[in-house]
């Protein structure tokens, strides 16, 4: 496994372009979306007992997961490549210290068949290629000490990073998913009794609109949705119809595919963890996009989109973006205007930066465009929004077609 690691072979002018004018660090400010990242806690709680499997004589248990993926331009071919500059991954474990030191002999294994070869500087790390990894045991982890947390009787716990050559991390960021642990597990809103509507012709009594987009304009841009990623880092177990209730964590090491993928079959394993990154390049903003630009212009929307998406198609297609994502507990700014009447929220399931709550506390009407289910495998699954209050009202429908009949309700030209 060597690097960098092409990830699109060829990319056309075009993209070039729209990566130096919003992915680049010259053009992307403070945040940096050529770095894709992802942070997974899981413990066991009587909080979370249906999807932890926690009771009285099951509980202590513990899963974290930690990437990080540096994207850039390989500039040194005949055409411009999309390629992984630097990939960071670290999955910790918590467990009883049997199932800890059975995973550390599969480990060992998983090493061998994958022809990672000792570096003989260290007898805990690895190398293949490019890449690193180490494997660290400990009867009391070091995060649990600095937080003063307590660790089940019998249990141990081990970690392995995988980065690549010369990678260093700052400890701010690597102590952010423990501070992220730390933060509590998030409460989920309590839905009350929303409005049904066929369209969104309710938005004429109050406009100007503020929109917040989730990852539902994104997949109509063929964007896999965010969960799609627990599947690549093994966060849970899938199954079941109902997405609403959640699916069951990962919290065995012996359920620990993501490190057996990696360790064995390094190249295909990247791939998989890069195919995210992959689709959000090649997206190209839809009409969902161009109509929401449209109504700005016209002045029916007003202010920055407030978005939780990394892949930069509102402002690909001329909106200013107020991002919203980040991996602890904290409420970033949004900025409302003055004359702002309703929030508009399309395709997000729950409020966790509370930009619904604070439209409601400004008097705002709220009112969500989703279709409140998911389809996988051909099998239609509720997803019901988390925290539709009573007073809201929800249009259950895609958002191209939606916003599409509401330009025309408003008279716009897309």
């Amino acid at each position: 496994m060597f690097l960098p690691h092409p990830v699109i072979d060829s990319l056309n002018p075009d993209q070039v372009r729209m990566w130096d004018a919003h992915f680049s660090p010259e053009a992307s400010g403070q945040r940096r979306p050529a770095v894709e990242e992802g942070i997974w806690r899981r413990t066991q709680d009587p909080a979370n007992r249906e999807l932890s499997g926690w009771s009285e004589d099951e509980s202590g248990r513990r899963r974290v997961v930690h990437y990080r993926l540096h994207y850039g331009l390989d500039r040194t071919q005949p055409m411009e490549r999309l390629v992984l500059e630097e990939l960071y991954l670290y999955v910790s474990w918590l467990a009883p210290a049997a199932e800890i030191a059975d995973h550390r002999r599969d480990l060992d294994q998983w090493l061998a068949a994958g022809r990672w070869k000792p570096t003989g500087d260290q007898d805990n790390t690895w190398r293949h290629g490019d890449l690193y990894a180490t494997i660290t045991e400990h009867t009391v982890h070091p995060q649990d000490e600095r937080a003063d947390r307590d660790t089940a009787e019998g249990f141990t716990s081990i970690d392995v990073t995988i980065c690549s050559v010369d990678y260093t991390l700052p400890r701010a960021a690597r102590n952010l998913p423990w501070d992220v642990l730390a933060g509590g597990m998030r409460v989920k809103e309590q839905r009350g009794t929303p409005t049904y509507a066929d369209d969104l012709s309710c938005l004429l009594d109050h406009l100007p609109f503020v929109v917040e987009a989730g990852c539902g304009t994104s997949i109509e841009a063929g964007i896999p949705p965010l969960h799609w990623l627990h599947e690549v880092y093994r966060v849970t177990s899938r199954a079941g119809n109902d997405l609403t209730q959640g699916y069951a964590f990962t919290l065995a090491p012996t359920d620990d595919i993501l490190v057996q993928e990696i360790l064995t079959d390094t190249v295909r394993k990247i791939d998989d963890m890069t195919a995210m990154f992959r689709s959000v390049v090649l997206a190209e903003p839809t009409s969902a996009h161009r109509v929401l630009k449209a109504m700005h212009d016209a002045g029916h929307m007003v202010g920055a989109v407030a978005t939780h998406n990394f892949d930069r198609l509102l402002a690909r297609a001329g909106l200013q973006e107020a991002f919203m994502r980040r991996y602890d507990q904290r409420t970033p700014h949004m900025p409302f205007p003055d004359d702002a009447k309703s929030l508009l929220v399309i395709g997000l399931h729950a409020d966790r930066r509370a930009v619904q709550a604070r439209a409601r506390e400004r008097g705002l009407k709220v009112i969500y465009l989703d279709t409140e289910g998911v389809t996988e495998n051909g099998t239609h699954k509720p997803y019901l929004i988390e925290g539709a209050r009573t007073g809201d009202i929800v249009v259950r429908c895609e958002a191209i077609p939606a916003l599409l009949h509401l330009a025309e309700l408003l008279d716009v030209t897309v």
